[in-house]
């Protein structure tokens, strides 16, 4: 008995503990030393890890992929070729110092538009992102503003450029989180992607020079060699850029498949640090850190699919129930730890477009959106579509058309004069059957008394009664129906 109540004290302690115990899926956070980090995933804007990824920051030459997106979007609208040879202006080494990153262009030198992109972008030349702005926009100034326009028209919310290259300046800032939304749109563009994917390329000869340019990437990545040396080589690394100054320290922004599962790093802020005789760089430690920890905790995981019923919603005109079920109009797969349960998902605010609510409706149409939730945290939001046909009730249709005709004014309009037509032909009908009645039964009374009189004047006459030979006319008959009326018919002498 004693060994009874020990074990269920043990089992109650135990029970206690797994509830006091964080969730299976609370993970514990990689450790980075960079001051702002944004890990996210590739294929939708939700992130996974951050740190400090509000706070404004030193971009450095991160500020480069701003630059080359909207010159592959000026290419990609036809305002310029990469194929255009650019003359380098005179300011274009504006704000540079000794040490700055440099493919040692200088005014007067000619290089065609693409080779000044990669030169940005692979050997992150500042002189060549001053080049491209003036060529696209007749001034840095007027690039910059641009490069600001276009920041806020992403939703960048804390980010300011005062150059087009990243340079120190009080006034050029940004965020870890703003950075992943305008790498998001580079990466979107199969060029930006060609380009700072790119290992090495080669610059022909210009004006200026007789030898070709050979440009190393920077980012140590996906380059054995990069500057910073062949230890960082990651395997799925694509892109993206690297950056430094003493202002903004380490930072990279790259991305990363493994096993179909696509990240977004940004990480900003980091440090150098000697080990062993030999300087790691925090930016490429520090995002492989942040990989292996993404694709070791996190997998997609299809918490929905085309099939699964979200709302059911009354269609108007529908045959039928006159119901549609709302149904995703993709499967749901999210980014999610490796332990999910599908326990913890919610869709909430759910919203119908009453007014697309009118058969006939074709099948797939968006007829309203839903938000994803995990351990209540937001993910996404998804459309919500019909899967099948919805046909209209003809026998409905026919009501609605009737209701609707007998609605109108016209119509009530109609009938009143309708109405009225009919009483004015029905007072008029009965009027003259009244004054018909009335003119036959004076007609009669006439001749009843036309024969009295007959027949008196006979008896007088001492004959016998027959068919008098005097016949009233027309106007005799009148004439005696108003001496009748008048009471002096029995005087006249004219009707005996």
């Amino acid at each position: 008995m004693k060994k009874i109540r020990v074990t269920a004290f043990i089992l109650i302690i135990c029970t206690v503990m797994c509830i006091a115990a964080p969730a299976a899926s609370a993970l514990d956070e990689p450790s980075v030393v960079a001051h702002s980090v944004v890990v996210a995933d590739m294929n939708s804007d939700h992130i996974i890890y951050s740190k400090n990824k509000d706070e404004k920051v030193a971009p450095a030459s991160l500020t480069k992929i701003m630059t080359i997106l909207i010159a592959i979007e000026a290419v990609e609208a036809g305002e310029c070729s990469l194929s255009d040879v650019i003359t380098a202006q005179d300011d274009c080494r504006i704000g540079m110092e000794s040490d700055s990153s440099t493919s040692d262009i200088y005014p007067g030198e000619q290089m065609r538009l693409e080779d000044l992109m990669y030169c940005a972008m692979l050997q992150s030349a500042n002189e060549s992102c001053n080049i491209i702005g003036t060529y696209l926009s007749g001034s840095i100034s007027a690039f910059v503003q641009l490069m600001n326009d276009r920041a806020a028209a992403l939703g960048c919310l804390n980010t300011h450029f005062a150059n087009t290259n990243g340079l120190t300046d009080p006034d050029h800032y940004s965020t870890a989180y703003d950075f992943s939304l305008i790498t998001r749109a580079a990466i979107g563009h199969s060029l930006f992607m060609t380009i700072c994917n790119t290992k090495s390329y080669t610059v022909a000869p210009t004006n200026k020079t007789a030898e070709a340019r050979v440009l190393d990437s920077t980012n140590a990545l996906i380059c054995s060699d990069s500057m910073y040396g062949s230890g960082y080589l990651y395997e799925g690394a694509a892109g993206v850029k690297t950056g430094y100054t003493r202002a903004a320290g380490y930072c990279l922004i790259s991305t990363a498949t493994r096993n179909d599962v696509g990240i977004i790093c940004i990480v900003m802020g980091s440090t150098g640090v000697l080990n062993s005789d030999r300087e790691d760089y925090g930016h490429f430690v520090d995002t492989i850190v942040l990989y292996n920890w993404a694709f070791s905790n996190y997998k997609y995981t299809t918490v929905l699919t085309t099939s699964d019923g979200i709302k059911k919603a009354t269609v108007d005109l529908a045959a039928g129930d006159g119901t549609v079920i709302l149904r995703p109009q993709r499967d749901v797969t999210l980014l999610l730890p490796k332990d999910y349960d599908g326990t913890s998902m919610t869709v909430s605010n759910i919203k119908v477009n009453e007014d697309d609510l009118v058969a006939p409706i074709a099948s797939g149409t968006v007829l309203g959106t839903a938000d994803i939730y995990i351990d209540g945290e937001y993910y996404e939001t998804i459309n919500l579509v019909n899967n099948l046909n919805i046909e209209v009730s003809r026998n409905e249709l026919l009501r609605r058309q009737f209701r609707n005709v007998t609605s109108s004014i016209w119509f009530k309009f109609g009938v009143i004069l309708f109405v009225i037509i009919i009483a004015c032909y029905i007072f008029l009908v009965v009027r003259y059957r009244r004054l018909r009645k009335q003119q036959l039964r004076e007609q009669r009374l006439a001749e009843i008394r036309r024969r009295k009189r007959y027949e008196e004047y006979q008896r007088q006459a001492g004959k016998s009664p027959q068919e008098p030979t005097h016949r009233f006319s027309d106007s005799d008959m009148q004439e005696y129906l108003r001496a009748y009326r008048n009471g002096q018919d029995d005087d006249d002498e004219r009707y005996r």
